[in-house]
Protein backbone atom coordinates (compact mmCIF):
# COMPACT_ATOMS: atom_id res chain seq x y z
CA UNK A 1 0.00 0.00 0.00
CA UNK A 2 2.76 2.61 0.96
CA UNK A 3 4.36 1.63 -2.74
CA UNK A 4 0.80 2.31 -4.39
CA UNK A 5 0.30 5.87 -2.75
CA UNK A 6 3.83 6.49 -3.42
CA UNK A 7 3.89 5.83 -7.22
CA UNK A 8 -0.04 7.93 -6.92
CA UNK A 9 2.02 10.73 -5.34
CA UNK A 10 4.46 10.81 -8.20
CA UNK A 11 1.86 10.52 -10.86
CA UNK A 12 -0.12 13.61 -9.42
CA UNK A 13 2.72 15.13 -9.13
CA UNK A 14 3.90 14.51 -13.17
CA UNK A 15 0.21 15.43 -14.29
CA UNK A 16 1.24 18.85 -12.05
CA UNK A 17 3.92 19.24 -13.72
CA UNK A 18 3.15 18.90 -17.23
CA UNK A 19 -0.12 20.92 -16.85
CA UNK A 20 2.34 24.14 -15.56
CA UNK A 21 4.51 23.40 -18.19
CA UNK A 22 1.61 23.72 -20.69
CA UNK A 23 0.18 26.41 -19.25
CA UNK A 24 3.46 28.37 -19.63
CA UNK A 25 5.00 27.01 -22.71
CA UNK A 26 3.57 29.68 -25.05
CA UNK A 27 6.31 32.06 -23.18
CA UNK A 28 9.43 30.76 -24.69
CA UNK A 29 7.48 30.46 -28.27
CA UNK A 30 7.19 34.12 -28.21
CA UNK A 31 10.60 34.77 -26.97
CA UNK A 32 11.88 33.04 -29.98
CA UNK A 33 9.35 33.99 -32.17
CA UNK A 34 10.63 37.54 -31.53
CA UNK A 35 14.15 36.46 -32.68
CA UNK A 36 13.13 35.43 -35.56
CA UNK A 37 12.44 31.52 -35.59
CA UNK A 38 8.93 31.07 -36.73
CA UNK A 39 6.30 28.59 -35.18
CA UNK A 40 6.50 26.19 -37.45
CA UNK A 41 10.67 26.52 -37.38
CA UNK A 42 10.47 26.39 -33.67
CA UNK A 43 8.39 23.09 -33.93
CA UNK A 44 10.30 21.39 -35.86
CA UNK A 45 13.30 22.52 -33.39
CA UNK A 46 11.52 21.72 -30.41
CA UNK A 47 10.01 18.26 -31.32
CA UNK A 48 12.66 16.80 -33.54
CA UNK A 49 15.32 16.99 -31.32
CA UNK A 50 13.24 14.73 -28.79
CA UNK A 51 13.14 12.49 -31.26
CA UNK A 52 16.52 12.67 -32.32
CA UNK A 53 18.06 12.22 -29.29
CA UNK A 54 15.77 10.00 -27.28
CA UNK A 55 13.69 7.94 -29.97
CA UNK A 56 16.17 5.68 -30.00
CA UNK A 57 15.60 4.73 -26.84
CA UNK A 58 12.49 3.44 -27.18
CA UNK A 59 13.31 1.37 -29.97
CA UNK A 60 12.46 -2.14 -28.74
CA UNK A 61 9.21 -0.86 -27.65
CA UNK A 62 8.58 0.33 -31.07
CA UNK A 63 8.98 -2.98 -32.47
CA UNK A 64 6.87 -4.87 -30.20
CA UNK A 65 4.35 -2.55 -30.94
CA UNK A 66 4.85 -2.30 -34.69
CA UNK A 67 1.12 -4.00 -35.47
CA UNK A 68 -0.28 -1.33 -34.09
CA UNK A 69 2.17 1.05 -36.71
CA UNK A 70 -1.00 2.43 -38.57
CA UNK A 71 -2.67 3.74 -35.51
CA UNK A 72 0.56 5.22 -34.12
CA UNK A 73 1.01 7.18 -37.27
CA UNK A 74 -2.98 7.94 -36.98
CA UNK A 75 -1.87 9.32 -33.19
CA UNK A 76 1.51 11.01 -34.43
CA UNK A 77 -0.81 12.84 -37.03
CA UNK A 78 -3.02 13.82 -34.57
CA UNK A 79 -1.14 15.09 -32.30
CA UNK A 80 1.26 16.77 -34.68
CA UNK A 81 -1.55 19.05 -35.92
CA UNK A 82 -2.48 19.72 -32.36
CA UNK A 83 1.07 21.17 -31.18
CA UNK A 84 1.63 22.80 -34.63
CA UNK A 85 -1.44 24.69 -34.44
CA UNK A 86 -1.38 25.28 -30.75
CA UNK A 87 1.85 27.10 -31.05
CA UNK A 88 0.59 29.40 -33.83
CA UNK A 89 -2.61 29.81 -31.99
CA UNK A 90 -0.40 31.29 -29.05
CA UNK A 91 1.85 33.42 -31.19
CA UNK A 92 -0.78 35.31 -32.52
CA UNK A 93 -3.42 35.03 -29.90
CA UNK A 94 -4.62 35.81 -26.49
CA UNK A 95 -3.42 33.26 -24.29
CA UNK A 96 -6.47 32.19 -22.61
CA UNK A 97 -9.26 32.64 -25.26
CA UNK A 98 -6.50 30.10 -27.14
CA UNK A 99 -6.92 27.82 -24.21
CA UNK A 100 -10.46 27.86 -23.67
CA UNK A 101 -11.10 27.51 -27.09
CA UNK A 102 -8.67 24.36 -27.40
CA UNK A 103 -10.33 22.98 -23.93
CA UNK A 104 -13.23 22.85 -25.70
CA UNK A 105 -11.74 18.82 -26.32
CA UNK A 106 -14.43 17.25 -23.96
CA UNK A 107 -16.77 18.51 -26.57
CA UNK A 108 -15.02 16.62 -29.30
CA UNK A 109 -14.08 13.74 -27.47
CA UNK A 110 -18.29 12.95 -27.09
CA UNK A 111 -18.02 12.84 -30.89
CA UNK A 112 -15.36 11.14 -31.72
CA UNK A 113 -15.40 8.71 -28.83
CA UNK A 114 -18.82 7.66 -30.34
CA UNK A 115 -17.28 6.90 -34.05
CA UNK A 116 -13.88 5.18 -33.23
CA UNK A 117 -14.97 3.72 -29.72
CA UNK A 118 -18.55 2.95 -30.16
CA UNK A 119 -19.55 4.57 -27.28
CA UNK A 120 -23.01 6.26 -26.75
CA UNK A 121 -23.89 8.96 -26.27
CA UNK A 122 -24.89 8.83 -22.34
CA UNK A 123 -26.54 12.14 -20.18
CA UNK A 124 -23.56 12.48 -19.31
CA UNK A 125 -21.82 13.11 -22.44
CA UNK A 126 -24.41 15.42 -23.70
CA UNK A 127 -24.33 17.84 -20.57
CA UNK A 128 -20.57 17.60 -21.33
CA UNK A 129 -20.89 19.11 -24.60
CA UNK A 130 -23.79 21.36 -23.26
CA UNK A 131 -21.71 22.70 -21.11
CA UNK A 132 -18.80 23.22 -23.63
CA UNK A 133 -20.86 24.95 -26.53
CA UNK A 134 -22.60 27.12 -23.38
CA UNK A 135 -18.86 28.26 -22.60
CA UNK A 136 -18.01 28.73 -26.27
CA UNK A 137 -20.68 30.71 -27.11
CA UNK A 138 -20.97 33.14 -24.36
CA UNK A 139 -17.37 33.78 -25.03
CA UNK A 140 -17.19 34.06 -28.62
CA UNK A 141 -20.40 36.53 -28.51
CA UNK A 142 -19.47 39.66 -29.99
CA UNK A 143 -20.46 43.12 -27.82
CA UNK A 144 -21.56 44.16 -31.34
CA UNK A 145 -23.78 40.77 -32.17
CA UNK A 146 -23.70 38.52 -34.77
CA UNK A 147 -23.11 34.59 -34.61
CA UNK A 148 -20.38 33.22 -32.21
CA UNK A 149 -17.03 32.21 -34.13
CA UNK A 150 -13.73 32.54 -33.76
CA UNK A 151 -12.64 35.98 -34.45
CA UNK A 152 -8.84 35.49 -36.01
CA UNK A 153 -6.77 32.61 -37.95
CA UNK A 154 -5.16 32.23 -34.21
CA UNK A 155 -8.54 30.98 -32.47
CA UNK A 156 -9.61 28.99 -35.71
CA UNK A 157 -6.33 27.44 -35.19
CA UNK A 158 -7.12 26.77 -31.43
CA UNK A 159 -10.29 25.71 -31.88
CA UNK A 160 -8.96 22.95 -34.41
CA UNK A 161 -5.87 21.90 -32.15
CA UNK A 162 -8.88 21.18 -29.33
CA UNK A 163 -10.25 18.92 -32.02
CA UNK A 164 -7.35 16.95 -32.91
CA UNK A 165 -6.22 16.58 -29.27
CA UNK A 166 -9.83 14.78 -28.57
CA UNK A 167 -8.97 12.44 -31.36
CA UNK A 168 -5.22 11.88 -30.08
CA UNK A 169 -6.70 10.91 -26.89
CA UNK A 170 -9.69 9.25 -28.15
CA UNK A 171 -6.81 6.81 -30.15
CA UNK A 172 -4.77 6.99 -26.90
CA UNK A 173 -7.27 5.19 -25.22
CA UNK A 174 -8.21 2.52 -28.41
CA UNK A 175 -4.21 1.56 -28.23
CA UNK A 176 -4.28 1.54 -24.37
CA UNK A 177 -1.91 -1.95 -24.79
CA UNK A 178 0.64 0.26 -26.71
CA UNK A 179 4.04 1.76 -25.02
CA UNK A 180 4.54 4.94 -23.48
CA UNK A 181 7.48 5.52 -25.27
CA UNK A 182 5.75 4.47 -28.39
CA UNK A 183 3.07 6.85 -28.11
CA UNK A 184 5.92 9.72 -27.38
CA UNK A 185 7.99 8.64 -30.14
CA UNK A 186 4.43 8.74 -32.50
CA UNK A 187 3.85 12.00 -31.32
CA UNK A 188 7.53 13.54 -31.88
CA UNK A 189 7.33 11.94 -34.93
CA UNK A 190 4.09 13.78 -36.20
CA UNK A 191 4.80 17.33 -35.04
CA UNK A 192 8.45 16.84 -36.93
CA UNK A 193 6.92 15.14 -40.32
CA UNK A 194 4.31 17.89 -40.41
CA UNK A 195 6.49 21.01 -39.90
CA UNK A 196 8.99 19.75 -41.81
CA UNK A 197 6.18 19.09 -44.90
CA UNK A 198 4.74 22.87 -43.74
CA UNK A 199 8.74 24.04 -44.32
CA UNK A 200 9.15 22.68 -47.68
CA UNK A 201 9.79 25.97 -50.01
CA UNK A 202 10.12 28.32 -47.01
CA UNK A 203 14.00 28.81 -47.22
CA UNK A 204 13.63 31.56 -45.46
CA UNK A 205 11.96 30.52 -42.25
CA UNK A 206 15.99 29.52 -41.50
CA UNK A 207 17.25 32.78 -42.00
CA UNK A 208 17.37 33.49 -38.41
CA UNK A 209 20.36 30.71 -37.94
CA UNK A 210 23.41 33.17 -40.04
CA UNK A 211 22.72 35.77 -37.20
CA UNK A 212 21.04 34.07 -34.08
CA UNK A 213 22.73 34.22 -30.49
CA UNK A 214 23.39 31.86 -27.87
CA UNK A 215 20.46 33.02 -25.95
CA UNK A 216 18.30 32.04 -28.93
CA UNK A 217 20.31 28.76 -29.55
CA UNK A 218 19.37 28.07 -25.34
CA UNK A 219 15.74 28.85 -25.94
CA UNK A 220 15.49 26.33 -28.46
CA UNK A 221 17.14 23.98 -26.38
CA UNK A 222 15.13 24.46 -22.99
CA UNK A 223 12.29 24.71 -25.03
CA UNK A 224 13.27 21.21 -26.60
CA UNK A 225 13.79 19.82 -22.79
CA UNK A 226 10.50 21.02 -21.81
CA UNK A 227 8.69 19.65 -24.74
CA UNK A 228 10.73 16.08 -23.82
CA UNK A 229 10.32 15.98 -20.24
CA UNK A 230 6.02 17.51 -20.39
CA UNK A 231 5.72 14.33 -22.84
CA UNK A 232 6.92 12.29 -20.42
CA UNK A 233 5.48 13.23 -17.50
CA UNK A 234 2.19 13.51 -18.61
CA UNK A 235 2.09 9.87 -20.41
CA UNK A 236 3.76 8.64 -16.85
CA UNK A 237 0.75 10.37 -15.03
CA UNK A 238 -2.00 9.19 -17.03
CA UNK A 239 -1.13 5.86 -16.74
CA UNK A 240 -1.01 5.65 -13.16
CA UNK A 241 -3.65 8.16 -12.55
CA UNK A 242 -7.97 7.59 -12.97
CA UNK A 243 -9.35 9.30 -15.77
CA UNK A 244 -11.55 11.58 -13.74
CA UNK A 245 -8.68 12.66 -11.54
CA UNK A 246 -6.21 13.30 -14.05
CA UNK A 247 -8.71 15.69 -16.41
CA UNK A 248 -9.09 17.69 -12.68
CA UNK A 249 -5.44 18.30 -12.00
CA UNK A 250 -4.12 18.81 -15.47
CA UNK A 251 -7.18 22.14 -15.44
CA UNK A 252 -4.09 23.62 -13.38
CA UNK A 253 -2.58 24.47 -17.16
CA UNK A 254 -5.38 27.10 -16.87
CA UNK A 255 -4.80 28.80 -14.08
CA UNK A 256 -0.94 28.60 -14.78
CA UNK A 257 -1.75 30.19 -17.86
CA UNK A 258 -3.93 32.75 -16.59
CA UNK A 259 -1.13 34.03 -13.99
CA UNK A 260 1.48 33.79 -16.44
CA UNK A 261 -0.56 35.82 -19.54
CA UNK A 262 -1.28 38.24 -17.10
CA UNK A 263 2.24 38.87 -15.52
CA UNK A 264 4.29 38.37 -18.71
CA UNK A 265 1.67 39.46 -21.57
CA UNK A 266 -0.71 41.97 -19.72
CA UNK A 267 -3.92 40.04 -20.97
CA UNK A 268 -6.44 39.87 -19.12
CA UNK A 269 -10.33 38.36 -19.33
CA UNK A 270 -13.76 40.57 -19.54
CA UNK A 271 -15.88 39.23 -17.28
CA UNK A 272 -18.04 37.76 -20.65
CA UNK A 273 -15.02 35.32 -21.35
CA UNK A 274 -14.99 34.62 -17.52
CA UNK A 275 -18.23 33.42 -17.36
CA UNK A 276 -17.34 31.19 -20.65
CA UNK A 277 -14.38 29.72 -18.82
CA UNK A 278 -16.04 28.97 -15.69
CA UNK A 279 -18.87 26.52 -18.58
CA UNK A 280 -15.93 25.18 -19.95
CA UNK A 281 -13.64 24.06 -16.98
CA UNK A 282 -17.03 22.86 -15.72
CA UNK A 283 -17.44 20.86 -18.69
CA UNK A 284 -14.03 19.32 -18.36
CA UNK A 285 -14.23 18.58 -15.30
CA UNK A 286 -17.64 16.66 -15.35
CA UNK A 287 -15.95 15.06 -18.55
CA UNK A 288 -14.28 12.84 -15.99
CA UNK A 289 -17.52 10.94 -15.24
CA UNK A 290 -17.67 9.73 -18.32
CA UNK A 291 -14.85 6.86 -17.65
CA UNK A 292 -14.57 4.93 -14.54
CA UNK A 293 -11.70 5.08 -12.11
CA UNK A 294 -8.94 2.17 -12.64
CA UNK A 295 -9.01 -0.41 -9.90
Amino acid sequence: MPALSARRFFAVLCLLAGAAGWGIIWYPYRVLNQAGVSGLASSLISYGLPLLLLGWLHRRALWGDRGKALWLAALGLSAGWTNIAYVIAVLGGEIMRVLLLFYLAPLWTVLFARWLLREKLTPAGGAVMALSLAGAVCMLWPPQGGFPLPQNAAEWLALSAGMTFALSNVITRRIGQVANGSKAVAVWAGVTALALLALVGKSGQWDFAASAGMATWGWLLVTAALIAGMTYAVQWGLSHTPANQAIIILLFELVVAAIASYVLAGETMSGQELVGAALIVAASLFSGKLEQPHA
